[in-house]
């Protein structure tokens, strides 16, 4: 038999305790005793040396045996049996302490790995998206509800069978990322990802498939959407006051006795209207053309008349120019133009709601031109939602204007910024422009 663990604690328990026991027994045998005291002390002195060793065996033995179950009950995934006599302040009771701890985090470690595969799962069959898993033979050994319909058979059909059974062989085969396949629960195109995982100590892959035919329409259409309402608000802010400019001139013609210098109104308002329109045709031709803010055609714009002549079209209120200097920018001058006529109207939509003026202005610094346009309105209320798309708090309002002053803006390498005014009420436009 082997001399195992157990039999080592026995013989040495015994081995502590036979140099005493001998010593005791032969004094006894020596001493003039009767016979029968002799065997009687003799007889408890071995049985009192048996049954200490075979106590001091127990000690030792039992406590190690506690930690073997409770191991083994580990390794069996059973994480509810703890050691008692798990204190700080002993040996033993230290090793069961680290015992009972180890088997709390491997309880709340599985725990939480069965909480997230359970989140997995469901996300897994929730998910618009097709997943399959495949061995290093390309054999199916995990798929999703998705992909369940897509392939148009239940999953237990479908784990185990080869890429090529499946109709898959395609669609993993190319190194393209975006397809157009065809399968029984589905046509389209779909993009196509992948990725790699150790299981098991052999590799596998994943793939995903992901429709794109219906994102992709539906972001056509939004484009569609969002390019006509663009230009309809760009039309709409230009023809306003060439509509105005056309009503005082027809006035002006209508006069029984008109003044001396209406030739000179005539060509002057004609000039704008002509101008006005044929930047705005270039404009709308180039964005309907693209869809999309065409690239600004830069060249040297001398920026005073630019802004006086945007001033000018600005009918329904007087607006202030402040003594500027005179400055050069390299522009795109039918954009710009475009830009500073969204922001003044702007600026005199909500001066006109308070009563207030707007003035205009403009300095050189930095090799930047900084353009402020101050107005005497209610001020912003929600300054989060000012560059959102399509978002705005006017009655008539296209939530246009702004997004596509700073699109502009920054297609010119510059930046546009709002805020409300800090010195009296209302809000102060800051447009900046690299020279």
């Amino acid at each position: 038999m082997p001399f195992t663990y157990d039999r080592k604690v026995t013989l040495l328990a015994l081995a502590a305790g036979l140099p005493a026991v001998a010593a005791s027994l032969l004094l006894l045998w020596l001493g003039e005793y009767p016979w029968l005291i002799r065997v009687t002390i003799g007889t408890i002195l071995i049985g009192l040396w048996l049954g200490v060793a075979m106590a001091l065996r127990d000690r030792i033995i039992r406590p190690l045996q506690t930690v073997s179950n409770l191991l083994a009950a580990l390794r069996e995934d059973d994480f509810s049996i703890r050691a008692r006599g798990a204190i700080a302040n002993d040996a033993l009771g230290q090793v069961m302490l680290e015992v009972n701890t180890l088997a709390e985090t491997l309880r709340s470690q599985r725990l939480g790995a069965q909480e997230a595969t359970v989140l997995l799962r469901a996300v897994m069959a929730e998910i618009d998206v097709a997943i399959f898993a495949f061995d290093s033979d390309r054999r199916l050994v995990l798929v999703n509800r998705f992909g369940e319909r897509l392939l148009g058979r239940a999953g237990s059909d479908l784990v185990g069978h080869l890429a090529d059974d499946l109709g898959l062989q395609h669609a993993l085969g190319s190194a393209s990322t975006i397809q157009d396949l065809s399968f029984p629960g589905g046509v389209g195109r779909w993009e196509i990802r992948r990725t790699k995982f150790w299981q098991g100590g052999s590799p596998h892959e994943l793939f995903a498939l992901s429709d794109l035919s219906q994102p992709l329409r539906e972001q056509e259409r939004q484009a569609w959407r969002r390019l006509i309402r663009v230009i309809g608000h760009e039309l709409n802010n230009s023809l306003a006051p060439i509509k105005s400019i056309a009503g005082s001139l027809e006035s002006l013609l209508g006069r029984d006795h008109p003044p001396d210098d209406w030739r000179d109104d005539m060509r002057s308002g004609l000039a704008v209207i002509g101008s006005r329109a044929d930047a705005l045709s270039r404009f709308t031709t180039a964005y309907a053309r693209l869809a999309r803010l065409p690239a600004p055609s830069r060249r040297p714009v001398d920026f005073s008349p630019l802004m006086r002549r945007v001033v000018s079209l600005e009918l329904r209120l007087p607006i202030h120019i402040e003594t500027c200097d005179e400055v050069s920018v390299t522009a795109d001058p039918d954009q710009l133009e475009q830009l500073l006529i969204n922001l003044l109207r702007n600026a005199v939509d909500a001066a006109l709601e308070t009563g207030g003026g707007v003035s205009a202005s403009w300095i050189s610094s930095d090799h930047m031109l900084e353009v402020r346009i101050d107005d005497q309105g209610p001020g912003l209320q929600n300054t989060g939602n000012l560059f959102v798309p399509f978002f705005t708090t006017k009655a008539g309002g296209s939530g246009i204007g702004l997004v596509l002053s700073r699109q502009i803006a920054e297609g010119h390498g510059g930046s546009l910024t709002l805020e409300n005014r800090s010195d009296e009420r209302g809000v102060r436009a800051t447009l900046r422009l690299p020279l």
